[in-house]
């Protein structure tokens, strides 16, 4: 079940924590993308945050919200770019897309597969998704006060299987949140130190947030001879006459 957009505005961009939350992500996201240049991005479910840094270099700039969460208006003071849709049927062409974030999209989802079929038409040849999803092992899925508390988390290896049926190729994967989700200002205080700390340790006993690049790759397919030469039928080779059998003398 998807959070409403009101509740995960408010946590995002009216609560210490979920700016420091937000500031986290995003750097470990541009840490793997630092340059979208003549890119088309997109995001789904609440991915908006994660966008800002690509509004100033890339071609394109996409938001999509699904119709059970609610949409916004997003970037605030500049035209909107964001979009409310169905979850699994997005308004983007086939190959639109050349990088793609998901947060609050996937384990929220009543049809994870399905999304994931999605996420992989819309995606280009090559094309690059990073999932962020609540870690099975962390604290932050075990907290209501944060959206990461809701929806089903995963361990590394759980999502990392989940991709690979979906026909993704899961390249590089960080954990990311090592702060206790407190709301409490000694805790939000001591937050950057928290994230450096907590990249030195072993991800899944760690991070309360999982964040995994995959890749879709489209190999050619094999075998012989035209489509059209595999699917003619076997017996007598077209364009040629049958040889006629000799007639007794």
């Amino acid at each position: 079940m998807h959070l409403d957009v009101v509740e995960l505005r408010n946590f995002y961009y009216r609560t210490g924590l979920g700016r420091a939350a937000q500031r986290a992500i995003r750097d470990q996201v541009v840490t793997f993308w630092p340059n979208a240049e003549r890119q088309t991005v997109a995001g789904f479910g609440f991915a908006v945050p994660l966008l800002r840094p690509f509004l100033a270099d890339a071609r394109r700039v996409v938001g999509l919200m699904p119709d059970q969460q609610g949409v916004m208006h997003w970037p605030v003071g500049q035209p909107n770019v964001s979009a409310l849709c169905p979850e699994t049927r997005w308004p983007l062409q086939t190959g639109f897309v050349d990088k793609l974030v998901v947060m609050h999209g996937l384990e929220t989802s009543d049809a994870p597969d399905a999304l994931l079929e999605e996420c992989w038409r819309v995606l280009g040849p090559g094309g690059k998704a990073l999932f962020v999803v609540p870690n099975r092992g962390g604290l932050w899925s075990r907290s209501d006060s944060t959206p990461f508390g809701y929806g089903r988390p995963y361990s590394m290896s759980q999502l990392e299987i989940q991709l690979r049926q979906a026909r993704f190729v899961p390249e590089r994967h960080a954990a990311v949140l090592f702060q206790p989700p407190s709301h409490k200002r000694f805790w939000k205080r001591w937050g950057p130190l928290w994230e450096r700390i907590g990249r030195q340790m072993p991800t899944a006993l760690a991070g309360g947030v999982l964040v995994v690049e995959a890749s879709k790759q489209v190999y050619a397919q094999t075998g012989s001879g035209t489509p059209e030469a595999v699917r003619r039928k076997g017996g007598v080779l077209e364009g040629l006459r049958p040889v006629p059998e000799a007639k007794p003398v």
